[in-house]
């Protein structure tokens, strides 16, 4: 196989690894908020429940939350699994995964918060929603943003996690050349891949860190 061959079947399983990138962030960080919400409710229950939610998924691997998602329909309920369920697990299963360490980084965000800002809002008339959207989230966004980066940067190296469900992303296509053609060079095209991805991601988020840093 030559290298222009290779680098396009590896550029094939970069784009499953891209969507299931940003499938994730768009499942995970609304869900994240809303676990947020639950974890600082004034009802007991539901605040029990979500740090239970929390714990168990920052408690257990990533790949067994992927096996238990993909094959927990059939073993449970008897639901025959199609091929085609093998993408829907993998987002389903990092993006519950990732909701619960963004909740942690939201809560940890909003306790940092003086509640002082808002008596100062409302002195000078301002109600508390509006206290909530032109100062507070503002200074919530940047005060998580160095935290919810280092998030962001793990979930693209964890996309190769997909491989346990034979999702053809690109590490999973490196392996399966390198096995059939005994070189490392898919590795290495594959590590370049997730090297730019990366410096890309990091770039935008370096980029929105400093845009925030004269709000205080």
């Amino acid at each position: 196989m030559n290298i222009s061959t290779m680098i396009q079947q590896l550029s094939e399983g970069m784009v499953i690894s891209i969507q299931i990138f940003f499938a994730t962030l768009l499942f995970s960080i609304p869900l994240g908020a809303i676990i947020c919400y639950g974890r600082l409710s004034k009802n007991k229950f539901i605040r029990k429940f979500t740090s239970l939610y929390i714990s168990l998924m920052r408690g257990t691997p990533l790949v067994l939350q992927l096996l238990v998602v993909y094959f927990g329909p059939y073993y449970l309920f008897g639901i025959s699994i199609s091929p085609g369920y093998k993408m829907i697990a993998v987002i389903i299963g990092f993006s519950i995964n990732y909701a619960a360490y963004f909740a942690e980084i939201y809560r940890g965000g909003i306790l940092s918060i003086d509640e002082k800002l808002y008596e100062a809002a409302m002195v000078f008339g301002y109600s508390r929603r509006h206290t909530f959207f032109i100062i507070i989230l503002p200074l919530l966004i940047k005060r998580i943003l160095p935290a919810t980066t280092n998030e962001i940067i793990t979930l693209v190296k964890d996309t190769t996690l997909a491989f346990v469900l034979a999702v053809a992303e690109v590490f999973t296509i490196a392996k399966q050349i390198a096995s059939s053609q005994t070189t490392m060079l898919p590795f290495m095209i594959a590590g370049v891949f997730y090297f730019v991805f990366n410096y890309i991601v990091q770039y935008i988020m370096e980029y929105l860190e400093k845009k925030l840093c004269d709000y205080e």
